[in-house]
């Protein structure tokens, strides 16, 4: 399966671009020039994420984590836990969910 999330050119590169997936909020941004595909759910408590340097940052209650890998850097979420991301690619010019390859 591929869904088409958006053009990468509308990706910023220090922020994060919100699209639907499927009903859920995922975060689009860019990491050392590649975008990536992030839930929008801190694995704390679900609060909503934000971007803040090269951290997500939840809303709620502060955890961290960074925004390549999603691993968390700072509680109150579990030291182990990592955000959820998304197998994408690039194609035709848009960043194109993967599932399945």
């Amino acid at each position: 399966m591929k869904l088409a999330l958006c053009k990468v050119e509308d990706i910023p590169a220090d922020k994060t671009k919100t699209v639907d997936f499927f009903g859920r909020e995922v975060l689009l941004t860019t990491v050392n020039g590649k975008p990536k595909a992030i839930l929008n759910i801190c694995m704390h408590l679900g609060g909503p994420m934000r971007r803040e340097g090269d951290k997500l940052v939840c809303e709620w209650h502060g955890a961290e984590f960074e925004c390549g890998q999603g691993k968390c850097l700072k509680g109150p979420a579990d030291r182990d836990s990592r955000l959820i991301t998304f197998p994408t690619r690039i194609e035709n010019g848009m960043l194109t969910y993967v599932y399945g390859e």
